[in-house]
Order: structure tokens, then sequence, then C-alpha cells
């Protein structure tokens, strides 16, 4: 991990080698912050990394002894309370004896990895969490790796121990194992392990010991942790790791002081990945205390700041003292792997929902992601009114759809796709999933099966008192839908973890959902005689006085083939009384199905509508007839 020079000017300037950390270098000219600590909390979902660092905020002093503080207050996102999961990254600092320690909570789901590999260029060092039930979990592997390659010292902390089915050594033992299979170096095998309970704010260095706060993992922080290695003799630099908004400042560009010092109005330089620069001048500079931002004059090298006076600024761009030229360079982003197309909605209840309807508006609404969201790819296509949006899996991109449509956005998206590629032998590889299961032993025969069918193969398999592990290489289409049914078989029991492994050649067509869909062949409103004949021909997704149009999907159907229906019908009035002809109609509760649902449930010749209060399932040709005639063509296309 040394450091290489360019002659860009008269005086060198370090450029610094993507995939590692270009912080960790050795330079005799360079100057220890003893002052400072700069870590980043990384772990599976639901390990406990948020909860804890809700702890360190408290046990540091950083709020009052009387004030009221929301749980999890680090996920200060909408959706993230109502999830429980992490979904941005976010900055945080505490102050521990006369340190100042800077804490970035990263999300713990495979999906928004994004978000872990931009910030671990900010640290120096790295608290791994695991759970001390259910060890080290795909995600577990994937952030370790990336912290690894790029040179941070770990701390272990084994969370959970207070679990009625914890095993810490056991524990710890896989941990060491991980390490040791991700090519660790001797000095990052040497980590410090220490014991906790999140919830209760508590640690230890040994499981004899007694717990009373978090003081043992503050000072494996100061003790093993490395300060920021500095050399303020050389202009400022440093690069943009995150973006933030002020209704007041405008845009603000947060990122780590690579070198240098800088003050408020400054000139300084916005370098592009391509060597293209804007002069601007610094208006605002805000250093993190605590969970918020403090204004300060002056900042230096090692110290994580905020920055305003930038308008058109992105993730992994540099900014720099004027007589710099060079960028520096940035983390690679490993590339997403499902894509799904986002349109125009044309379906005959557009328009009557949402606020921004239009193309331009959608186009500039997702692109406009691209600044925030490194992960994330969106492209044009040869239809001016769709765009093909590409992420790392079905949750990134069903957040997004959340996001859009509480905004105020109507429009439509396509089932996800799997984004495939060529090797440099010319053959076609697909992304492969590597999935943990944790299922009751009465269940593993059948998540077995179904995984066997979708070209999944078991690459171990470990028994338990009352569950098995198993774990596979799936691809990652093969997954598509496969959460519900994987909940219904397992009857709720059990536990499903994947994240991405690698590309290998391609497995061989996979089949898709065993059911059809019920779909309205007239337009007008469901009735609640219509659809108590309809029910008996599957589930029904809508309840009586719900708007249907043709094509509109208003159920899942009981056998494999989808089915016309007329979810409008009336009943025809006449002017003849009959005992028993006027009776009840009994109508089953409809299923009700979440976002994430309706994408898992979408075939390739389907759409989901998605407006601010609705969203509805739909075939892409409307017309019934017209749809039966473009199957049938499809059909002849492949005998």
């Amino acid at each position: 991990m040394g450091r290489e020079t360019l002659a860009a000017t008269p005086r060198q300037f370090p450029i610094f080698v993507a995939c590692t950390n270009p912080f960790a270098v050795k330079d005799m000219a360079l100057q220890d912050r003893s002052d400072f600590r700069n870590i980043a909390i990384i772990a599976h979902v639901d390990h406990g990394k948020t909860t804890l660092v809700d702890h360190m905020l408290r046990q540091s002093g950083t709020f009052r002894d009387n004030q009221v503080v929301a749980e999890r207050v680090m996920d200060s996102n909408d959706l993230e309370r109502e999830k429980g999961i992490t979904i941005m990254a976010k900055n945080a600092a505490v102050r521990w004896n006369t340190y100042k320690i800077n804490i970035v909570d990263t999300p713990g789901h495979s999906d928004f990895g994004g978000e872990v590999e931009r910030v671990l260029s900010m640290v120096d060092g790295v608290l791994l969490l695991v759970d001390a039930a259910e060890g080290p979990l795909p995600q577990t592997r994937f952030v370790l790796r990336k912290a690894l390659d790029m040179g941070l010292k770990p701390i272990i902390v084994i969370n959970k121990i207070d679990r009625s089915d914890a095993r810490p050594q056991e524990v710890l033992d896989e941990i060491m194992e991980l390490f040791i299979n991700l090519g660790a170096s001797y000095e990052q095998l040497d980590f410090p392990i220490i014991y906790a309970i999140g919830k209760l704010g508590v640690a230890k260095a040994k499981l004899e010991e007694e717990a009373t706060s978090l003081d043992p993992l503050f000072e494996a922080i100061v003790r093993h942790i490395p300060p920021p290695k500095v050399d303020t003799d050389v202009p400022f630099a440093m690069v943009i790791s995150a973006l933030a908004w002020s209704d007041y400042v405008g845009r603000i560009a947060i990122g780590r002081v690579i070198e240098g010092s800088v003050k408020v109005g400054d000139n300084v330089n916005l370098i592009k990945p391509d060597g293209s620069r804007e002069s601007s001048r610094i208006t605002k500079m805000y250093v993190h205390e605590g969970i918020t931002r403090a204004e300060v004059d002056e900042a230096s090298a090692g110290e994580i700041i905020a920055l305003s006076g930038f308008e058109n600024v992105y993730i992994g761009e540099t900014i720099a003292h004027s007589s710099r030229t060079e960028p520096l360079s940035y983390v690679n982003i490993e590339e997403p792997t499902i894509a799904m197309y986002f349109m125009v909605n044309t379906s005959p209840l557009a328009g009557r929902e949402g606020k921004f309807v239009t193309t331009p508006k959608i186009r500039e609404r997702l692109y406009r992601e691209l600044r925030n969201n490194v992960s994330l790819r969106v492209d044009d296509t040869d239809s001016p009114d769709v765009f093909k949006v590409s992420g790392r899996g079905e949750l990134q991109l069903a957040i997004l759809i959340e996001t859009m449509r509480r905004e105020g956005y109507e429009f439509a998206v396509s089932r996800p796709e799997v984004l495939f590629r060529r090797d440099e032998n010319g053959t076609l590889v697909e992304p492969i999933e590597h999935v943990t299961v944790d299922v009751p032993q009465d269940h593993v025969g059948t998540v077995i099966e179904s995984l066997g069918r979708r070209k999944g193969e078991m690459t171990a398999m470990t028994p338990s008192n009352d569950s098995v592990r198993c774990e596979f290489l799936v691809p990652a289409r093969g997954l598509i839908g496969f959460r519900t049914e994987f909940l219904t078989s397992t009857r709720g029991e059990g536990i499903i973890h994947h994240t991405f492994d690698s590309y290998q050649p391609f497995k061989g067509a996979i089949s898709g959902r065993s059911r059809g869909a019920l779909v309205s062949m007239e337009t007008g409103q469901a009735t609640a005689y219509a659809l108590e004949m309809v029910q008996a021909r599957g589930t029904l997704f809508i309840e009586p006085g719900q708007p249907v149009y043709e094509g509109l999907i208003i159920g899942e159907n009981a056998r494999e083939e989808d089915l016309s229906v007329n979810a409008s019908r009336t009943k025809h009035l006449t002017n003849m009384r009959s005992s028993g002809s006027d009776g009840l109609v009994k109508l089953e509760a409809p299923r009700q199905l979440s976002l994430e649902q309706c994408i898992e449930f979408l075939e390739d010749d389907e759409l989901l509508e998605v407006t601010p209060s609705s969203v509805r399932m739909r075939k892409k040709i409307l017309d019934t007839t017209m749809r039966q005639r473009a199957k049938k063509r499809e059909a002849a296309a492949m005998e």
C-alpha cells in the first residue's frame, strides 16, 4: 500500500491507487493526528450496528441527561425506521476522554453494499460486529473482504452474547476461519476481541468479566485503530465520499481531508475523474459533533468535514487547492447485477393520483439519484419514455421506487432482469449469489428442492439443535420472486440471506412462477357479485368498489395459465322475487401485496403501475384479444 507520484506540476502530488486505502500510506514526512480516530461499523443486517452507535453516543455525553432521544437515532429516514434497516451510510462523532472518534454507521443489507464501499475510504479501521448466535453471514464476508483489501485494521465485536442460543467461542473460531479464507495479513489477524450486549450498552474484553459500560470498546478503538497519518505541509486535497443537502447553503460535499488544511473562503478546484476542473470558493465548513454538524472556520488533514459552495458535485470527485490539477483515485464500486425498466404510466388510470407523471420529470429524478447513490446506473433506451435502472438487488430498486412514489411520482416498472455479460473467451456468464438459509429440520428437503429447481448448488450443510444451516450458490435470476415462496414453504420460520459471489457460465433456463394471474377483461368498478364468482378460480388482490380496467391483474389463478375474468359484472334486475335468490355475498379477504411482493410476482409480460396512493399490476398488452394473439405468435416462434 505504497504511494505513487506523478509530475503533474513543478511540485509532485500523490496519486492514490484504487482498491487500497489511500490514507494508510507510509512516509517519513507523515505525522500522526493522535487525537483523532476514524472508524466504520460494518456487519450483516440485524446484527446491532445502529443500536450500538446509539449507546456510544449516549455514553460519550453527546446527549443531555434529560434529553428525549429516539431509538436507533442514526436511522433518520422514514423508510429506515419503517423497515428497521439502515439504507444510507451516516456520519457521527463522539468525544471520549481527549479523543474525537468519527464513526460511520453503514447498511447491513447486501443490496446497499455500495454505501459500505464508498465510506470505507474515509476511515482507518473498522468495528466488525458479529451476532453471537448467527455467526458470520454472507454480508459479513462481503464487507470484511472490502475492509481487508483496503488495509484497514479490524476490531471484532461479538454482539448479543445475552442470547439464549449464543455461542461466542464457536463464532470466534468461524471469524478466524473467515479471516484466513479472505487472505488477511498477519497484522490484521492479530485483532482485539470485544464481547458486547449492544441493546444494554455494555462491553467487556473477556467473557468472564463484569460489563458495566462501553469503556472497554472505546479503549480498544483508541489503542488498536491507528490515528490518521497526515501531511499538513502540502496543498489541501480531499475526495468526496458522500453528499447532503441544506435548504440554506445548498449541496454539501462530505469527505475526509487527505492532505493539507483548508479554511472558509479558500479558492479551490473541483476536479472531475476525467481531469476537467471547475473553480469554486468554500462558503461554509462543518465537522461532525454527535449526530449534528458544527460550523468551523478551518480543518486539517485527518478530519472528516462537510463543505458547501459547490452546485454540480458528485461522489468520487476531488476538491483540492487551486494549484492542484490531478484528481485523487477513488475506490472502485462493484457493478450492478439487476436492472429494471422505469417508464411513463400509460394505463387507463394514469395521471389521476401522481404529481409528477411526465417523462422529463421522471428522467430528472432518476439522474438526480445518481448523485447520492454510487452503486446505481441509469441509461436511456431506444424509447424516449423508458429508462434502464441497474442496481445491486431487488430491495435497492424497491427502495428507490418507494421513495419516488412518496415524493409524488407516478410511473410504471418492469420485472427485474439479470445483467449478463461475456467473459474474455466470449462465454455468456451470469451473476451468482451466495445464499445462506436457516430452516427448521422439517422443511430442509422442501427448501433444497426449491433451490434445486432454480439451478442452485448446495455447498455446505451444518445441523444445529433444532435447525439446519445450508449454503448454496444460486443464479441471481433464480432468486427473483423466491423469498415469498421460501417463507411459505417454511411456514414463516426460515431465514434467508444472500450476497453476490461471482460470475459463472450461464446455468440454463429457469421457470417463472408456478401459478398464473387473474386478469380483468372489462373496464369499470369491481363488484361483490362478480368477485364472488372470480374467487372460486384463485386468490383475489382487490376489493369491491375498486376501479379496474382491461388488462389489470386482480388476483392469482389456482392453475398455471393466466385467466381472463370479468370483475365488474353486475346482477341483472328483474321484477320477479324469489326466496333465496338474493342471498348474502361471501368474499374472502383479499391478499394485500407489498411493493416488494408485487415486484416478485411480476412476469416478463407484466408491469407494475406505481402511484403515490396505489400499486397495481397489469399486463403490458392490455387488450385481451391482442394479448392472446401475441402469446400464440410467441409460442409458434419457439417451435
